[in-house]
C-alpha cells in the first residue's frame, strides 16, 4: 500500500567508537552537512543536528519505507566512510555498533530541535553519560504511563 502521508519523527543519537572525543570543532560543520545530504538523498528531512567530540544528535522526518535501524545504517556507514576518506579524526573512526532512536511528536519537534542546537551550553552542565541515563529514564517511565 502507498503511504500518501508521514508524521515519522526520529531523535537519533549515534556515539563514536569508546566514546572517544574524536570529531574535532574544525571539522563539526563539514560532518553535519554530510549528514543532513545522506537524510536528503534518503527521502527524508533533516530538521536539526550536531555533532558533538564524542556523540552526535539527529532529528528527522524519515521516509516510512525506512526503519529506524536502517536509516541509523545508512547514516552511520555512509558518515563513517566520508570521515576516513576525508581524514577528518586522528585515526580509523567508527561509531559503536548501536545507535539510539526515540521517535518524537510533531508538537514537540521544535522543542526538540532547540535541545539538539543548545548542545554545547548543555553539555558545559551534563555529561554525556548523564545525558544519555536522563534520555532513558525518561522513555522508560512514558511507557509506564
Amino acid at each position: 500500500m502507498k503511504i500518501e502521508y508521514n508524521n515519522l519523527y526520529t531523535h537519533f543519537v549515534f556515539t563514536t567508537l569508546g566514546r572517544q572525543s574524536v570529531i574535532l570543532e574544525k571539522n563539526r560543520v563539514r560532518i553535519e552537512k554530510y549528514i543532513t545530504g545522506i537524510v536528503n538523498n534518503n527521502s527524508s528531512k533533516l530538521y536539526s543536528i550536531y555533532a558533538n567530540p564524542d556523540h552526535i544528535h539527529i532529528l528527522i522526518s524519515r521516509t516510512p519505507t525506512l526503519s529506524e535501524e536502517k536509516m541509523a545504517t545508512i547514516i552511520a556507514d555512509s558518515s563513517e566512510d566520508f570521515i576516513n576518506k576525508n581524514k577528518l579524526v586522528s585515526g580509523h573512526f567508527q561509531w559503536q555498533q548501536s545507535a539510539s532512536a526515540f521517535s518524537v511528536s510533531k508538537s514537540d519537534v521544535d522543542q526538540v530541535c532547540k535541545y539538539i542546537l543548545n548542545q554545547p551550553a548543555y553539555h558545559k552542565i551534563v555529561s554525556y553519560a548523564e545525558e544519555y541515563e536522563q534520555f532513558l529514564k525518561y522513555y522508560q517511565d512514558s511507557l509506564k504511563k
